[in-house]
């Protein structure tokens, strides 16, 4: 049987991606957290086990992933039922190219090591909340524009694929810092993915280090 281990932290909008896709995938696994504040991540420990210092990290069976969603197609690939990608090449393009537009340009700029490098260089705290505000409502516009034209429950049609699994974190995000999410075709989506129990278990307040 393969041994996971998660490493992550429970607000954490990555691994909150892993927690879903694993949930959704009917995967079992263990957690090891880490307080973010406390620095904890930084530990020597860590480190060896994902240089770069972020979570979430999954180890499996003594090998280590980092990225989330490096550690999702992994998964995919391993678990392909139920698909997270779909199977025609063009749509899978387009679901990776949404998960892709929160993952690598919106979600990082927000990041706590981001938000304390502003801090550090003279912006005062509603600057940087302002920025980061700013930075998550011109990117959930363009992500909503990308689904404008698709029917279904969610994000690319009626199957929940890798784009919901990095958008729900994100809205959560985008609520601690006071962005606008009034987009009806995300809301709706947001509606539906929270009557999935995968989606439900991987909600940061039912994480066992939830603060």
């Amino acid at each position: 049987m393969t041994d996971m281990i998660l490493h992550g932290f429970w607000r954490s909008s990555a691994s909150w991606r892993v927690r879903i896709a694993m949930g959704m995938k009917g995967i079992s696994w263990s957690d090891r957290t880490y307080r973010l504040r406390a620095g904890e991540q930084r530990s020597d420990a860590y480190l060896t086990l994902n240089p770069q210092g972020l979570v979430p990290a999954l180890e499996i069976d003594g090998a280590v992933l980092t990225q989330s969603l490096a550690i999702c197609e992994y998964l995919e690939e391993l678990y392909p039922d139920p698909p997270l990608l779909p199977a025609d090449p063009l749509d899978r393009a387009r679901v990776r190219g949404f998960a892709q537009a929160i993952a690598c340009d919106i979600h990082p700029i927000q990041n706590l090591k981001v938000l304390r490098m502003l801090g550090q260089r003279g912006l005062d705290e509603d600057t940087v909340q302002g920025w980061a505000r700013e930075v998550i409502e011109s990117g959930l516009e363009a992500c909503s524009r990308l689904i404008a034209d698709r029917n279904g429950s969610y994000c690319f049609g009626d199957s929940v694929t890798l784009a919901d699994v990095v958008l729900i974190p994100q809205l959560h995000n985008a609520r601690r810092f006071g962005a606008r999410i009034d987009y009806p075709r995300i809301e709706a989506i947001e509606a539906a993915c929270s009557t999935l129990p995968a989606f439900a278990a991987a909600h940061p307040a039912r994480q066992p280090d939830a603060e």
